[in-house]
């Protein structure tokens, strides 16, 4: 599947990061990787809200940093929430 294909993301492994600071938010965007690709979820969504931007700029950058991680991209209905596909084969 292809991301420009989610409608729906209420079904997707989702990750809330409202009140972490960039360090934690890191952490445990790292863990919900590797955890989802154990379980086989390709596509996964990640809640950093909009706020001041650092969660979002955060989770942009440990996104494009792991190998693990396809694609990814701010979700069309909801620009506090990224979708990302993960490499588990």
């Amino acid at each position: 599947m292809e991301l420009n294909n989610v409608i729906f993301i209420d079904n997707l492994p989702k990750l809330d990061l409202h009140g972490y600071d960039c360090g934690y938010a890191n952490i445990k965007i790292n863990e919900f990787i590797k955890d989802n690709i154990i379980m086989k979820n390709e596509i996964i969504s990640i809640i950093h809200g909009v706020g001041t931007g650092k969660i979002k700029e955060q989770t942009h950058k440990t996104l494009k940093h792991n190998k693990n991680v396809i694609d990814y991209k701010l979700f069309y209905n909801n620009v506090g929430t990224t979708i990302v596909k993960l490499n588990i084969k």
